[in-house]
């Protein structure tokens, strides 16, 4: 037969309650504490590198426009704004690609 616990009834709710408190913070507020500093970190670094691509860009506009002497003047003027964009684009398929969940076979 079990034996009996020599604890009084109160004493037993108020050790249930803090386990109960404890499993809870343990199951809900640390995975939320996590996932904020996550979210905090990752938005800092998509701005971070958002800001750098329109950087580069620019700096790439630029250099083409006063680098390249007559080569995209007259008809030719929107040729380097067609080669940044391009280049801003193939820069942000490469970083989805990164983004990608890699699986193993």
């Amino acid at each position: 037969m079990a034996e009996a616990s020599d604890k009084s009834v109160p004493a037993l709710a108020a050790e249930l309650w803090d386990l109960v408190r404890a499993y809870a913070k343990q199951e809900t507020i640390d995975p939320i504490k996590g996932l904020v500093k996550r979210l905090v970190f990752g938005l800092a670094g998509s701005t971070l590198l958002s800001v750098g691509l329109v950087l580069l860009a620019l700096g790439g506009l630029r250099a083409l426009q006063t680098e390249t002497g007559s080569t995209f003047e007259g008809n030719w003027s929107w040729a380097p704004y067609l080669i940044a964009l391009v280049g801003t684009v193939a820069v942000i398929g490469l970083v989805s690609l990164g983004m990608r969940k890699r699986t193993k076979p």
